[in-house]
């Protein structure tokens, strides 16, 4: 018998790495190696309706463990990698960069070494086949003015422990490209949402807060502009540069809906309003309470997906009011998810930028 492709999915039981999870189920028939640390924005639950699947293995996994990373690549034999494993909140890099230094740097760093020890030995076709996809973030970029978008060409220049840390990574993994030819590509993707986030990102939180009838905090004004694109389509694109992307290329996912916080939040409420009315009969916009500015906050962020679609014919396939309708729904639906993975991130005002 032979065994279909094998590929890593470094993250997996986050929230992005679960939905690429469920996708490639449904749309490969490649075997599916997880790894993951399970940290606190790591959960099996995210998996929970595919764990059983006949092509899904689980490992417990740090990814700074170069020896067991050496021995599950020798096990495996995998013909890619689809490397989402990240510290990616900004908050916490600001109060604790440490963590945000092992994981996205050292981590991405054992990975590459791994992955190109285990490349180096294969026969020449499957070199060829080989990818390694790490997921970046537009924040590598900072912050634009009230006009323009990234593009591929943009240069870095990150604003937080959190974006140079991945910004690091991505020059790591263009460095093993150029210089050992291992075959990597990179996506940056821009803020995304959907079920089964951690609640330390700005949707899932100012949810969380509204269905306690407690305040929805956000920074400054509010006036800070972000695109939001769902993790479906996100996903989407992740498996189209992976399977059909060019090896040594940029790709920016982008959802082309931008909103400034203040919007978001009062279209949130609105949707709740309709959904789940606070007990007191208030409107839930009332309760939006804006809190001192964070360190080094990027003004606004959007991203030119032209290449991605001219290239790949990748688009965004939910609209915005129906992806966030079908996400407060989802959550709705699943109470103890909110209830479990909440609290712990009642602390941190995150923006929102969801990341692998």
């Amino acid at each position: 018998m032979t065994l279909p492709k094998t590929v890593f999915i470094t993250g997996g039981a986050g929230f992005i790495g679960s939905a690429l999870v469920r996708l490639l189920l449904e749309k490969s028939d490649w075997r599916l190696v997880i790894l993951d640390a399970l940290t606190y924005a790591g959960h099996l639950e995210s998996l929970a309706e595919v764990l059983a699947h006949p092509r899904l293995e689980f490992h417990r996994l740090d990814i700074t463990d170069r020896t067991a990373l050496d021995a599950l690549f020798n096990d495996y034999q995998p013909n890619g990698v689809f490397h989402l494993a990240a510290e990616t909140h900004v908050d916490r890099s600001i109060a604790a960069p440490a963590p945000f230094i092992a994981t996205n740097i050292t981590g991405t760093f054992a990975l590459l070494e791994a992955a190109r020890t285990h490349w180096s030995q294969r026969t020449t076709a499957e070199q060829t086949n080989f990818r390694f996809l790490h997921v970046s973030t537009d924040e590598v970029f900072g912050a634009l003015g009230d006009l323009g978008c990234f593009t591929e060409a943009s240069p870095y220049r990150p604003n937080s422990p959190y974006a140079a840390s991945k910004a690091a990574a991505d020059h790591l993994v263009h460095a093993w490209q150029r210089t050992y030819g291992l075959p990597t590509l990179i996506c940056h993707g821009t803020n995304t949402y959907g079920p089964r986030q951690f609640p330390e990102k700005l949707i899932p939180r100012l949810l969380l807060a509204a269905l306690q009838d407690a305040p929805l905090p956000l920074y400054g004004r509010g006036e800070q502009v972000r695109e939001w694109l769902h993790v479906d389509d996100h996903v989407r694109a992740l498996h189209q540069v992976f399977a059909r992307g060019r090896s040594g290329e940029h790709y920016l996912v982008g959802g082309g809906k931008a909103l400034t916080n203040l919007d978001l939040a009062r279209t949130l409420c609105a949707l709740l309003d309709e959904l789940r009315p606070r007990t007191d009969g208030r409107p839930h916009a009332t309760a939006i309470a804006f809190v001192a500015e964070r360190p080094g906050h990027d003004w606004r962020y959007a991203l030119d997906a032209g290449k991605l679609a001219a290239e790949l014919g990748w688009r965004p396939q939910t609209g915005f009011a129906e992806g966030l309708r079908q996400t407060v729904r989802w959550y709705l639906d699943h109470p103890a998810w909110l209830a479990a993975s909440g609290r712990p991130a009642q602390r941190h005002l995150g923006e929102g930028a969801a990341r692998p």
